[in-house]
């Protein structure tokens, strides 16, 4: 998680043009009115692995304590401590992966204060974030739980900021040894004798910011230290260097060329906010404007310019491709709730942010040769959550729908589209109104993803295959009546998935009219 000021942002704004987006009076004259997407599914493209549609949990405000973990003794019912109807829930969409425990709480975690009896575990404070207490009762033994109890792969946060060497290696004996070792036997005492698995480990984070404000060949040189230490004693392990913010491509460049050869991904993290000069005014998250809109869009979409020219770099060093871009950190940023506590990081998530979640994931699916893991910040409670909890009630969010929509893209494989977008225009902002992705899932069937950010106008899409032959369709769609249509935790089915009735197929065409604002996905069968 970045900091709120942090000095690299505070040098640089955000681009105004991508690749995907332009001022209107770039807009060429004659753009289509109707949508035209050709899918080739006899050019099979790279898989989309599973990881992409990973989660970010952080020691931050609600995030942890009450959104996932309430404690054996609540009145809220739970396993163990976590709560059923968020394990529920979250199983419920496949989550594959789980980052934890930060964020920028990662480079001032030290794993010993996280395990053995929770009550004697020391309370420190979260400086990070809200400025209020840890008691450290989730730790190591308690996140792994939480990971095995979804079926979902550990991706850890390493302390390099305020640790040594020694510590990372350390923690991952106690996680990944086999019994025999002191801390395998530790590890045993605090009742799980078998060794957890860790296929991924970050080392550090946000090393340009909160992870220690460093030089990018600093940070290299770092990274080359710890990684050395970094061992797992359980199975292949996945080393994550701390990488760029945004549009940072020197440090992708430093990192690769100095630490290239002994990493096995690279992260990124990008936030899309509406007003992206300043991190202390990002805008509200319900009542905005539709300029505000326009402008969420069109940042959102600068991930694609980011993505492509991160992985130019990482093809200079790896062009075999064998190192993964992660983006682990990907989101809507907004205000605070007003009343909140500025530090939780608290937003609602309206049908603004579904449409994002959709642009996101078809950009990485348009990447899965180099993007083959994310993590959307953060699971519950902060930021663009899937889910909100309040006491004993539990509301899923619009983006969480999406990300039920987008299931079968798990593992799938991509097909190469080509696509010709009508364009949305609102004052300056000016951006392709449809974006697309499409895969064939691993039961063989193909799924194709359209989303329509113009909040007022319905687009026709015709749509023409090869390689694949499509005797009907179906679909669910995501949307709702106005810009910020939400869930509350009094009407909490307010945006929901329903049966998307709009489109025909015949032989090698489908033909479909998107509502304003929508996600839609269908399954040709």
């Amino acid at each position: 998680m970045r900091q709120l000021y942090r000095k690299a942002a505070l040098a640089m704004t955000l681009m105004t043009t991508t690749a995907m987006s332009a001022s209107a009076q770039d807009v060429p004259a004659a753009a289509p009115a109707t949508a035209t997407v050709a899918i080739d599914a006899s050019r099979p493209g790279p898989v989309m692995n599973r990881q992409v549609f990973g989660q970010f949990a952080e020691h931050l405000g609600h995030g942890i304590y009450g959104g996932i973990w309430v404690g054996e003794k609540s009145s809220i019912p739970n396993d163990h401590g976590y709560r059923r109807d968020v394990l529920e829930a979250l199983k419920a969409v496949k989550v594959p992966m789980v980052r934890w425990p930060g964020g920028c709480f990662a480079d001032e975690y030290h794993w010993r204060d996280g395990i053995g009896a929770r009550g004697k575990r020391p309370i420190k404070i979260n400086t990070n974030w809200g400025g209020v207490n840890e008691d450290n009762a989730f730790g190591t033994n308690e996140f792994m739980g939480f990971a095995e109890r979804l079926g979902a792969e550990a991706y850890i946060s390493a302390n390099v900021g305020s640790a040594p060497p020694s510590e990372t290696a350390q923690w991952l004996e106690y996680m990944t040894s086999p019994n025999g070792s002191t801390l395998a036997k530790e590890r045993a005492a605090n009742g799980h004798p078998a060794p957890y698995k860790v296929p991924y480990v970050g080392i550090g984070n946000e090393l340009w910011g909160c992870g220690g404000n460093m030089r990018a060949e600093y940070a290299a040189d770092l990274t080359n230290r710890y990684g050395v230490f970094a061992k797992s004693g359980n199975g292949k392990m996945l080393r994550i260097a701390s990488g760029p913010s945004d549009m940072d491509y020197n440090w992708t460049e430093t990192m690769m060329r100095i630490a290239g050869k002994n990493i096995d991904g690279l992260s990124l993290h990008y936030y899309t906010r509406p007003r992206d000069k300043v991190w202390t005014d990002k805008g509200p998250a319900l009542g905005f404007s539709e300029h505000e809109w326009a402008l969420t869009m069109q940042h959102t979409l600068q991930m694609e310019e980011f993505v492509t020219k991160h992985s130019a770099i990482m093809d200079k060093y790896d062009p075999a491709k064998t190192k993964w871009l992660v983006v682990d950190e990907w989101g809507t940023w907004y205000d605070p709730t007003p009343g909140s506590n500025p530090g939780f990081l608290v937003q609602q998530n309206s049908v603004r942010d579904a449409v994002v979640a959709g642009l996101n994931l078809n950009i990485f699916a348009h990447h899965a040769d180099r993007v083959k893991m994310a993590a959307i910040a953060q699971m519950v409670n902060v930021l663009q959550a899937m889910l909100l909890t309040d006491g004993a009630k539990m509301v899923k969010t619009p983006t969480y729908w999406v990300f039920d929509l987008y299931k079968p893209w798990q593992d799938a494989t991509t097909l190469p589209v080509d696509l010709k977008s009508p364009w949305y225009h609102e004052s300056e902002v000016a951006v392709p109104a449809v974006s697309v992705s499409a895969v064939r899932d691993v039961a063989g069937k193909v799924h194709v993803a359209l989303v329509n950010l113009d909040p007022h106008r319905a687009i026709p899409v015709a749509m023409t295959l090869a390689g694949v032959q499509a005797s009907g369709v179906t679909g669910r769609i995501v949307t709702g009546t106005t810009m910020d249509a939400h869930n509350s935790f009094e009407q909490p089915d307010t945006v929901r998935p329903v049966a998307f009735n709009g489109a025909q197929a015949a032989g090698g065409t489908v033909s479909a009219t998107l509502p304003p604002m929508s996600v839609v996905v269908l399954d040709l069968q």
